[in-house]
C-alpha cells in the first residue's frame, strides 16, 4: 500500500520521528475553507513532502486534524472524537470489558481489538505488563507502513468536521471500552480510517452532509428524534443512553445477520425489533443468560425469515443489512455461532454473553 505524504510546519505541527504511523493517499481534491490555506502554508513552510515514520501528536489545537484527507489512517487521541449517536448498547461494551478483565485468552483481547483497530490485523504477542497506553510492549501482526486493503477495512472510521473536530462514525463502543480501561482512557490514541473532511463546512452544512451520507443515528433509544446538537461530546459510557436492542443485535451478528454492510446497522435493525418484528420481548431478562439467549433465538429466526428484498429500516432493505439466507447460516443448533455464543463462562471458551454478564453481575 502506498503511504501517505504528509507535509507539515513545526510552527503548525508537532511530529514525533519515533514509530511509523501509515496514513493513507492524499490524492483528494483540495480541503474547502480555511483548511485549504493552513494545509497548503504548511507545505510552502516544508518545502518537500514528508514520508514514512511521521507520527502526528492528535490533539484538538493540532492541525493534522485539519489537515486529513478521504483515506488518510489518522492518529487520533480518542478523548477528542466527538459522538454521531446518543445510545451505546451496554451489553456489547460489557462483553468486551468483561474479556479485558475476565478473559481466559493466552494474549489479552484487548491488544488483539487495538491491533485490528489500528489496521495491525492481531496481536501475537503482549509482554508481561503490557499495557494499551505503551504499544512498544505488544506486538501486532503488521509492522506499521505493511497495512493492506483487508487489515484497513475493519477500522474504525471517522469524519473530520468544522474547526477540524474528528466525528466517530463507527467505533463507538470499542472506544468506549477502551475509554473505561484502567490503561486507556482518554489520552489513549489509536488510528482511524478518514471518510472526508468537511471541516469547512458551516455546521449546518456539516450536519445535513452527515445526514446525506447517512453517517449519524439521531434517534435515542425510543425511536424519537435527537438534534444532532445534543449528541455526545465524546467517548465513555457516562456520555450514552443504554439501547438495549442494539445490545441485542450485537450478539445476534452471523447468527442472524452479517455484521460491517452500513454504518450503524445495529441501530437499523433494532429499530426493526422494537417496532415491526412482531417478536415478544416482555419476558426478556437481560440479566439471565437463558432468557437473553432464547431471546437472541427468536429474534435472528424472524430476521432470516424476511425476504431479501424487504424493507427493514431507512430505505434499507434486509439484504442490503446483511441478513443471513438461513438462520445460524445454516448450521444446527449446537454448532456454529449460536452454539459460541452459548457457551458458559465456566467453558474454557466463554460466549460473550457469558462475558457480558459475569461483567454486569458485579465481577469487575
Amino acid at each position: 500500500m502506498n503511504l501517505a505524504r504528509r507535509t507539515t510546519s513545526a510552527a503548525l505541527l508537532a511530529i514525533t520521528l519515533t514509530g511509523a504511523v501509515a496514513v493513507g493517499t492524499v490524492d483528494a481534491a483540495p480541503l474547502p475553507g480555511p483548511a485549504t490555506a493552513l494545509c497548503d502554508a504548511a507545505t510552502t513552510f516544508a518545502g518537500s513532502p514528508a514520508t514514512g515514520s511521521l507520527t502526528t501528536t492528535g490533539s484538538l489545537a493540532d492541525p493534522a486534524y485539519l489537515c486529513a484527507r478521504p483515506g488518510d489512517l489518522l492518529d487520533v487521541r480518542i478523548g477528542d472524537v466527538h459522538a454521531t449517536q446518543p445510545s451505546l448498547g451496554y451489553d456489547e461494551v460489557y462483553y468486551k470489558l468483561g474479556r479485558y478483565t475476565l478473559g481466559k485468552d493466552s494474549i489479552n483481547k484487548k491488544f488483539d481489538d487495538w491491533c485490528e483497530a489500528n489496521g495491525q490485523v492481531k496481536a501475537t504477542a503482549a509482554a508481561p505488563g503490557a499495557t494499551l497506553s505503551d504499544p512498544a510492549s505488544f506486538d501486532c501482526e503488521l509492522p506499521l507502513g505493511q497495512e493492506t486493503t483487508e487489515s484497513i477495512a475493519p477500522m474504525k472510521t471517522v469524519v473530520i468536521g468544522p474547526g477540524g473536530r474528528p466525528y466517530l462514525t463507527d467505533g463507538h463502543h470499542t472506544l468506549t471500552s477502551f475509554y473505561e480501561l484502567p490503561d486507556g482512557g482518554p489520552d489513549l490514541h489509536v488510528r482511524l480510517r478518514v471518510l472526508d473532511n468537511l471541516s469547512g463546512s458551516s455546521v449546518p452544512d456539516f450536519w445535513a452532509e452527515m445526514k446525506r451520507n447517512k453517517w449519524v443515528w439521531d434517534r435515542d433509544v425510543d425511536g424519537n428524534p435527537v438534534a444532532v446538537e445534543s449528541l455526545p461530546e465524546g467517548v465513555g459510557l457516562v456520555n450514552f443512553a443504554d439501547d438495549r436492542y442494539r445490545s441485542l443485535m450485537y450478539f445476534a451478528r452471523d447468527i442472524g445477520f452479517t455484521a460491517g454492510t452500513v454504518p450503524f446497522q445495529e441501530f437499523y435493525w433494532g429499530s426493526w425489533v422494537r417496532s415491526r418484528s412482531g417478536v415478544d420481548l416482555s419476558t426478556w431478562n437481560r440479566n439471565d443468560p437463558t432468557s437473553y439467549l432464547d431471546t437472541v433465538k427468536r429474534v435472528t429466526t424472524a430476521q432470516t425469515a424476511l425476504a431479501a428484498d424487504a424493507v427493514v429500516e431507512a430505505g434499507f432493505t434486509a439484504r442490503e443489512l446483511g441478513v443471513l439466507a438461513q438462520w445460524n447460516d445454516g448450521k444446527a443448533e449446537g454448532k456454529g455461532e449460536f452454539a459460541k455464543l452459548a457457551k458458559p463462562f465456566t467453558d474454557e471458551k466463554p460466549g460473550k454473553l457469558a462475558y457480558s454478564l459475569a461483567y454486569k453481575g458485579g465481577l469487575r
